[in-house]
């Protein structure tokens, strides 16, 4: 009888046991949704953070086709309302320097539009200092260009794109 109680009471803790070990974590998609707000804000506050205040003053961050400069900008990179759900780009203007920052959302079935208007970016970029400005043919041609595991297309051509790119990326992993 003491034997039948032990291993009744062994196989109660074991069932315990393996019900404690059984909880799964939450997945991704019992997360809430982050808005296309949330988004715009992340992108903004991660460029601007892995920035020095010289280039967030003098590359300043567009946040909606509203913005005084979108118009100039968000057209080389290929980004409209239609395509992109959210987005913070700084880009210089000027063609004398190989300078862009983008961090975009595509909209739902539009990410391989918007990653060839980035890489037409970067290609346009190229040929632009190819044979103009050595140093910055060599910014151009070190972009980096990934797509992130949320979908989020992260753009750096910069002095420094390495780290620039490391600190966005971390800033938008958390």
């Amino acid at each position: 009888m003491k034997r039948i109680a032990t291993l009744s009471l062994a196989a109660l803790m074991l069932i315990a046991a393996l019900a404690g070990c059984s909880g799964q974590k939450p997945q991704e998609s019992d997360a809430p949704a982050k808005t296309p707000e949330a988004y715009t804000e992340a992108y903004q506050s991660a460029i601007e953070a892995a920035r020095d205040q010289e280039m967030n003053e003098a590359v300043p961050v567009i946040t909606s086709s509203s913005d005084s400069m979108a118009d100039m900008i968000l057209p080389m990179l290929g980004i409209t309302d239609d395509n992109t759900t959210a987005y913070a780009v700084a880009v210089s203007p000027m063609n004398i320097k190989a300078y862009g920052i983008a961090a975009i959302l595509p909209a739902e079935g539009k990410s391989d539009e918007v990653l060839e208007g980035v890489q037409g970016f970067v290609d346009q970029q190229k040929q632009n200092f190819e044979q103009y400005l050595a140093d910055q043919y060599d910014i151009a041609n070190a972009a980096k260009v990934e797509t992130l595991e949320d979908g989020t297309i992260l753009l750096v051509m910069s002095e420094g794109q390495d780290a620039i790119f490391d600190s966005i990326k971390d800033a938008l992993s958390q």
